[in-house]
């Protein structure tokens, strides 16, 4: 079972992403789940296959995650599909 929550990470004291970005993997159906949440809300994003890039992976692990999709936004990050949680991060880019 996937755990969703919200979570506020800062790496050197900075924000991490100034853009919606969504970490996910070909054939994560929780990935499509997210992706499509934000489409249906209007929120542009930019995905990150962490298959396709070691660089990503990292970045999610950073973030205190081991698995996938995370959502990330400005100083905040949502481990799984939570609609209650992205909508946090909706609200952040609205």
């Amino acid at each position: 079972m996937s755990k969703s929550f919200l979570h506020k990470y800062y790496l050197g004291g900075t924000t991490v992403s100034e853009k919606v970005v969504v970490y996910s993997a070909k054939g994560c159906k929780e990935c499509e789940m997210v992706k499509d949440y934000l489409t249906q809300e209007g929120i542009d994003f930019e995905v990150r296959d962490i298959l396709a890039n070691q660089v990503y992976q990292q970045e999610v692990e950073n973030f205190g995650f081991m698995g996938i999709p995370v959502t990330a936004f400005a100083n905040q990050a949502v481990k799984g599909f939570n609609p209650g949680e992205l909508n946090k991060i909706i609200a952040l880019v609205k």
